[in-house]
């Protein structure tokens, strides 16, 4: 999996902050944005999180590349509706060549079951060559390709959405590939927006599980799982 934050708005702490702070004072935006201290911006950014007061927390954006992604992934990430997907066309784009596709882990543990999945896999690819030689048009013959096969896509996200979606998806209970993708995400814009983001995960980073008795048995700890995706 390859996870990239390609652009993001400028000072995205420092705009936030603006924002809020525009809200109850008589200056403009302008010159509040001029003068506002460094201290100022996370007190009043970690102010805006624990109050609940997230509007002010979409003015920040976020686009990154994703690569080697399987489409079981894709097909959940876009169920996140406020944000901006722009993804790899199989209706479009001719694949000449089998592609590294994605392997779950429990499926890597027996030797019987890799050959298995990669025979499928090899099969699945084949007949797609073999429809595109015979003329059948790449938007058709996408429908032999499986959920395992990769793909790309670009996404927008603004902070407050970002938030949200680690919530949900950094959980130990989400699925393990989004699972991955959330935490490299997250990664990725606590290196440029660290106040927005100090406390972004599962719920359990922050407090109780609200999963009940679904609750996961062993819930993660927070430096552990950062180092491994970090790694």
């Amino acid at each position: 999996m390859y996870v990239k934050l390609i652009k993001y708005t400028p000072e995205p702490e420092k705009t936030i902050a603006t924002a809020a702070r525009v809200c109850y004072s008589s200056h403009n935006a302008e010159e509040i944005h001029n003068n506002i201290k460094d201290e100022e911006v996370k007190k009043l950014i970690r102010f805006l999180i624990k109050a609940g007061h997230h509007s002010a927390i979409e003015h920040a954006s976020f686009t990154f590349v994703v690569d080697k992604i399987s489409r079981v992934c894709s097909h959940q990430l876009v169920r996140h509706r406020l944000a901006s997907y722009s993804q790899q066309s199989q209706r479009y784009v001719k694949y000449k060549k089998n592609l590294d596709y994605i392997t779950p882990q429990s499926i890597k543990k027996s030797q019987d079951l890799i050959k298995k999945f990669k025979d499928f896999q090899e099969q699945s690819f084949n007949l797609y060559k073999y429809f595109l030689n015979n003329n059948i048009s790449s938007e058709d013959a996408r429908y032999v390709l499986s959920n395992a096969f990769p793909t790309q896509i670009v996404i927008t996200m603004n902070a407050r959405e970002l938030l949200h979606f680690f919530t949900l998806r950094c959980c130990e209970r989400a699925q393990w590939e989004i699972r991955e993708l959330a935490y490299r995400m997250l990664i990725e814009v606590k290196k440029v927006a660290p106040t927005i983001f100090e406390h972004a995960g599962p719920p359990c980073f922050r407090g109780k599980c609200p999963e009940g008795e679904m609750m996961c048995k062993s819930p993660p700890k927070e430096d552990e799982i950062f180092e491994k995706y970090l790694s």
